[in-house]
């Protein structure tokens, strides 16, 4: 299929394909909001707001121009759903949402004919099915949130580089010049996340990241931070309702 600009095109609604090595793309928005799926492989997309990662059977939700990256460590299939403002019912904020077999299936079946194709026929109902769909895709706990405190963004950009990193939230309070009230405060009032429940989350996201790239659970839940596989297995599975293999299976 061509190259398509999604902001040049005349349909409201469309849905377009493409596979991609292992990538960090450029920041980039779009004047409608998008739906990105990837059929294989496992994504990381960010705002300054956050990331969020997304995981098989997952698409994220990013709203009219709003400025992000996606990211993966491995080839994966892209499908995107690109929804003009107006024509259907939008999350309020980005987020990572479940999606069915029988979506997935209908933005394949979308993505064949691409961005335009004829009204009033099979396609454009094709497509009204979808936006029916929308509003059902449940939301996911696959989100972290970033400060906006110059400070906390140092404390966090050091964990993000490595998870592992074991030290307390009084020590990375020290090393920033703060006291631990103090950073304990911001990342409630910044992220609405205490820092346990925050350091929990990029861990837990990192691993999918990791686990999504092929590696083993047992290196994975080491390299994270966890000092041994029963307590990450159970950490994940608390979280997302599955143990790793399943989840992936």
């Amino acid at each position: 299929m061509a190259l398509i600009d999604p902001d040049q095109t005349e349909r409201g609604v469309f849905v377009l394909s493409e596979r991609y090595e292992p990538l960090e793309g450029p920041w980039h928005g779009h004047r409608r909001a998008q739906l990105i799926h990837a059929s294989e492989g496992v994504l990381t997309v960010r705002t300054s707001a956050g990331l969020w990662v997304v995981p098989p059977q997952r698409a994220v939700w990013i709203l009219p121009g709003i400025a992000h990256q996606v990211s993966s460590r491995r080839a994966f299939w892209l499908r995107t759903l690109y929804v003009e403002p107006g024509t259907a019912h939008l999350p309020d904020e980005c987020c990572v949402v479940g999606v069915d077999r029988l979506v997935d299936e209908l933005l394949i079946a979308a993505s064949e004919f691409g961005a335009d194709y004829p009204l009033g026929g099979p396609e454009e109902r094709l497509i009204r099915v979808i936006l029916d769909r929308l509003p059902q895709l449940k939301v996911a706990p696959l989100h972290l949130p970033s400060p906006r405190d110059t400070r906390l963004k140092g404390i966090t950009e050091a964990l993000a580089t490595n998870p592992a990193d074991a030290r307390t939230l009084g020590e990375l309070a020290a090393a920033a010049g703060m006291t631990e009230r103090t950073v304990a405060r911001l990342f409630l009032k910044e992220t609405g996340l205490t820092f346990g429940q925050w350091r929990r989350q990029l861990r837990l996201l990192a691993a999918l990241e990791r686990l999504g790239a092929g590696e083993s659970v047992s290196n994975v839940a080491l390299d994270v931070g966890y000092e041994d596989v029963s307590s990450f297995i159970a950490v994940f599975k608390s979280a997302l309702g599955d143990t790793p293999a399943r989840y992936f299976r």
